[in-house]
């Protein structure tokens, strides 16, 4: 599997505006999306203004697939002007714990 883990600063005043875009394109994609596995949203405890995405997708294709949805398109669309700084990393999955 393949993961992606996007550190994203945002703009100061800005947090609420991204996470009213960003949370329903998560649930999105775990729900419709057969190739996507996780996809969190993780709000950094010292930094508000620092949020996380890890998401997992089956492989790269899948990533690129998410690329293409309406929820995706109209997510990136809100938030794009939100965000100060992004950094990503891309990681192969070597395990992943079940459901507790």
């Amino acid at each position: 599997m393949y993961c992606i883990i996007v550190q994203t600063r945002l703009k100061p005043g800005t947090r609420e505006r991204f996470l009213e875009a960003m949370l329903p394109n998560a649930e999105a994609s775990v729900r419709e999306e057969p190739g996507c596995h996780a996809f969190d949203v993780i709000e950094d405890r010292d930094e508000p203004d620092l949020i996380h995405l890890y998401e997992i997708y089956t492989d790269q294709q899948a990533l690129v697939a998410h690329k293409e949805t309406s929820h995706y398109k109209e997510s990136r669309a809100v938030v794009n002007e939100l965000i100060a700084e992004q950094k990503v990393i891309r990681a192969d999955v070597l395990a992943v714990n079940p459901e507790r």
